[in-house]
């Protein structure tokens, strides 16, 4: 079993570092066992040690250091019934927005009151287990770049942000304004539609500028926006290679939602990282993919979520078209993405379904032939790795973050159980 044996076992180096005085946010978590990172097996009894919201180390529960630690005044968690682990890491969210088939809400809701529901999503979403997120496509402007700083200063509870920002789009594709009269859509513009590889580019560089971590595309048409001209590709290739080159020019990953084999197929050539949902992807985009090295992040619960609102009215008659059409294929993404070596990462499009439902993807996942081991590691180590953080989050080890939950069962022979999560910690601020 990989493990910590020189933290777990070095108490002559443990003593030493305990001589010291300690912090005053010292954390001592009692776990019934241990799930370091998806790679491992469960430990028995464990102490994992917190300081300053950060992981100091794992340790045997009779170790004698523990004892310095609980002499200095550290707080004690008891999860000796517990499996503790990683937190979860979901790659596509939208935090400012609650489920709708109302568009034209848009034109009557203040963006302040986004930033509201942002904040109350954010805290929804910790407590499911997420300690990490990418949101992908905001409602309003900096709503979420102000959500990020916020959750990192503890001002709001919430798990890390990652944001794009708004999403970039073509004029009248998915992302931009739909089904509004010319003078309400260009009233509710927020100026992140592009025409041609200049103007495009351009784009990339407002929302560097505006402090995005990444780029979110809209490569293809999509399901929800209020236009039905398929799903295929938006862009022009040489429009996705601009928006590629000048994201990498600024140190910045493009994340391209996409449907269409050939749209997927197209994006992947220009160089996104990851693609979004990939409904229909086929040998030749997968293909592309793999050569490209680009992620697939399926958003199972994103079509399990439109599909419950079938025929309720909630949706207008363009969209209910769109759903109907993906249906079908949903449900076997991840085995095509499997059959063709395709990596795929853990990510749901929360927002499009209730925020805090984000852990049934596990369980789609699994029903797509993946091992539980797999899809913890997908929203785990991978996902970590997706956001160039492998070394800081997505598992539980010395100096990463202190980012960690606990379930009952084991999640690596059932990750079902993590549909429902007992406890959460975020950079060592416990989530009530």
């Amino acid at each position: 079993m990989r493990f910590w044996k020189t933290v777990t076992t070095a108490l002559a180096g443990a003593a030493a570092l305990v001589a010291a005085p300690l912090a005053a946010e010292t954390v001592l978590i009692e776990a019934g066992s241990v799930v370091v990172d998806a790679d491992s097996e469960a430990t028995g009894p464990m102490v994992v040690v917190v300081v300053d919201g950060v992981v100091e180390g794992i340790y045997e529960p009779d170790a004698a250091a523990l004892a310095a630690f609980e002499g200095e005044g550290a707080e004690t968690v008891d999860l000796s019934d517990k499996t503790v682990l990683p937190g979860l890491i979901d790659l596509h969210t939208h935090l400012s927005g609650d489920p709708s088939g109302e568009f034209w809400r848009a034109a009557t809701t203040p963006p302040e009151y986004f930033t509201f529901i942002a904040a109350k999503n954010a805290r929804v979403t910790a407590l499911a287990g997420f300690t990490t997120v990418r949101d992908l496509g905001s409602r309003t402007d900096q709503v979420t770049q102000m959500l990020r700083r916020a959750t990192a200063e503890g001002l709001v509870p919430g798990p890390r942000i990652v944001t794009s920002g708004q999403t970039i789009a073509i004029i009248g594709g998915h992302g931009d304004v739909n089904g509004f009269t010319r003078k309400v859509g260009d009233a509710l513009d927020t100026g992140f539609t592009c025409t041609g590889p200049v103007e495009c580019a351009a784009r990339v560089r407002q929302a560097s500028q505006e402090g995005v971590d990444l780029i979110k595309i809209t490569a293809t048409g999509g399901v929800l926006s209020q236009q039905g001209r398929g799903l295929e590709a938006h862009f022009t290739n040489e429009e996705m290679r601009a928006i590629v080159e000048t994201a990498e020019s600024l140190g910045l990953k493009v994340a391209a939602h996409a449907h269409g084999a050939r749209g997927i197929e197209a994006a992947a050539a220009a160089g996104v990282h990851t693609i979004e949902h990939g409904t229909y992807i086929d040998d030749a985009a997968a293909r592309v993919m793999r050569e490209n090295g680009t992620t697939l992040v399926p958003t199972l619960m994103a079509f399990e979520g439109i599909k419950r609102n079938l025929g309720k009215g909630f949706y207008t008659p363009v969209v209910e078209a769109k759903i109907n059409a993906v249906a079908e294929y949903a449900t076997t993404i991840v085995q095509r993405a499997r059959r063709n070596g395709v990596r795929i990462a853990f990510g749901t499009d929360a927002g499009v379904f209730p925020h805090g439902q984000n852990a049934g993807e596990f369980r789609l996942m699994v029903a797509g032939g993946m091992t539980s081991r797999e899809a913890l590691a997908a929203a785990t180590t991978v996902a970590a790795d997706i956001i160039g953080m492998g070394d800081e989050i997505g598992r539980i080890a010395p100096g990463f973050s202190a980012d960690i939950i606990a379930v009952d069962g084991n999640p690596l022979e059932d990750a079902t159980v993590l549909e429902q999560v007992d406890w959460v910690m975020v950079r060592g601020r416990v989530i009530d």
